[in-house]
């Protein structure tokens, strides 16, 4: 069972995240921490990028309260603020992506070298032992890097990293028991710390505000910690299987989407909307029909590691690998059908003849998902190419 601490300090938590919120949100603009509709962000408005800050605040309050002061934690909360403070900049400045990176390396080298905490093992894998070696803290680097931009780049509608964020704390306590709470007393702060951002954030409560980089960064460093701790014990009660099952959705579709970039001769670091959310808004579901969808995808994710737990060492990998190659597969599908169907789209309003009596067109995507048919009268088009010709011809 929890202790009173651990409840008190994860009060301590939420309390601080919220009271975070409210006293920031009006210097948000000053700040230049407000994230503003473009091609590719499609909400409504301008919103202050605070939810990270407010959520670190809140986690940090809360390991004082509770009296986390064990090297590794500290290691790892004083390099998380580092990146929060970062990723805060990035917010406002819009840092490049290997300044990002740099700071995100420094940072997980320095936890591996003051603790010792890297990965050293693959795990059992049909009867071998994968060990590491030299290769163990560039793999750790790599790992984690990957892990906190994953949720980065999932980070794309309302409630989805911080959903997904609570989801990978559910299966790691699933998978290795309740009564070994105690060795995830950060992650419990940090979901307690979530939920203020993730009621204003889905509009249950004030007024709306985003996690930013400062907040998506620091959730997938401190799961990919966490994850690598538990799983790197003498007695780790976590594979490096159950590791990946823990966090499948945002590992599955960061791989999709990079595998998919390279193919197409570009940054794998550049953004566009082609992540999974993405697609389902595409596809006319709304933003809370797609935070239902890929949370409830997550948690199967999760009830899959938890039945391939019980095969034998190297059959459970390859059961991650198989589903790996479905999702990478269909991502990759469904991408090409909508950019056909666009593309066939614009064709046909291409070649409607000039006496048809009206053309719509579609504007980009709403924040809902749902598209706004715009009118554009045939007679005006056929007018302004008129004036043009005459404009032309003396």
């Amino acid at each position: 069972m929890l202790d009173f601490r651990i409840l008190f300090s994860c009060a301590t938590a939420l309390v601080l995240c919220a009271a975070t919120l409210l006293i920031t949100y009006r210097h948000a603009p000053a700040l230049g921490l407000i994230d503003r509709p473009n091609d590719r962000k499609k909400h409504i408005g301008n919103i202050p990028l605070i939810g990270g800050i407010a959520v670190f605040t809140g986690l940090l309050f809360g390991a004082c309260v509770y009296g986390q002061s064990d090297l590794f934690t500290c290691a790892v909360l004083a390099t998380a603020a580092l990146l929060m403070l970062v990723g805060a900049l990035d917010d406002r400045f819009d840092l490049s992506v290997r300044a990002r990176l740099l700071v995100q390396a420094c940072a997980v080298l320095a936890v591996a070298i003051a603790t010792g905490t890297h990965i050293h093992t693959l795990g059992h894998l049909f009867g071998v032992e994968l060990e590491l070696g030299v290769l163990g803290i560039p793999f750790t680097v790599i790992a984690v890097i990957g892990l906190l931009n994953a949720f980065n780049m999932m980070d794309g509608i309302d409630g989805l990293a911080g959903m997904l964020a609570l989801v990978a704390v559910g299966a790691i306590a699933a998978y290795q028991g309740l009564s070994q709470w105690s060795s995830i007393g950060l992650l419990l702060l940090l979901s307690a710390a979530l939920l203020p951002y993730l009621a204003a954030n889905l509009g249950l409560v004030g007024r709306k505000v985003f996690l930013g980089d400062a907040g998506s960064v620091v959730l997938g460093y401190l799961l990919a910690w966490t994850l690598i701790r538990l799983s790197q014990q003498t007695d780790a009660s976590l594979t490096t299987v159950d590791v990946l099952w823990c966090v499948a959705l945002p590992v599955l579709d960061t791989l999709a989407v990079m595998i998919r970039r390279l193919g197409e001769r570009r940054s794998p670091f550049k953004p566009d909307r082609g992540h999974i959310h993405h697609l389902l808004l595409d596809a006319g579901i709304g933003p809370r029909g797609a935070l239902a969808v890929l949370v409830t995808l997550a948690i199967v994710f999760a009830c899959i590691g938890a039945q391939t737990r019980q095969l034998t060492p190297g059959s459970n990998l390859l059961s991650f690998g198989a589903v790996a190659v479905i999702y990478i597969a269909t991502h990759r599908s469904v991408r090409r059908y909508q950019q056909a169907r666009v593309a066939g789209s614009v064709t046909s309003e291409a070649t409607l003849p000039i006496g048809t009596t009206e053309a719509v067109r579609s504007r980009p995507l709403r924040t809902d998902g749902r598209q706004k048919p715009e009118r554009v009268h045939a007679r005006t088009a056929a007018a302004a190419r008129a004036a043009r010709v005459r404009k032309i011809v003396p």
